[in-house]
């Protein structure tokens, strides 16, 4: 089964950010960035599945 991937767009929605951050901070803040393509038409995207692991980590004690 192939993974499954979101946009920077799908993410930032996800996450509540602005999509800004995602391009910006994503990355320095552990979300592994998948690019397809080349050049301008590059597209980012995110494994679905890294990126709930990565919300796992970074959720709060408190929401817990």
């Amino acid at each position: 089964m192939p993974a499954q991937f979101m946009t920077a767009k799908e993410l930032a929605e996800h996450l509540n950010m602005s999509l800004a951050w995602v391009y910006r901070e994503a990355a320095r803040s552990g979300l592994t960035p998948y690019k397809f393509g080349l050049g301008r038409n590059a597209k980012i995207q995110f494994k679905v599945s890294e990126v709930q692991t990565w919300i796992g980590q970074h959720r709060s004690d408190s929401a817990a």
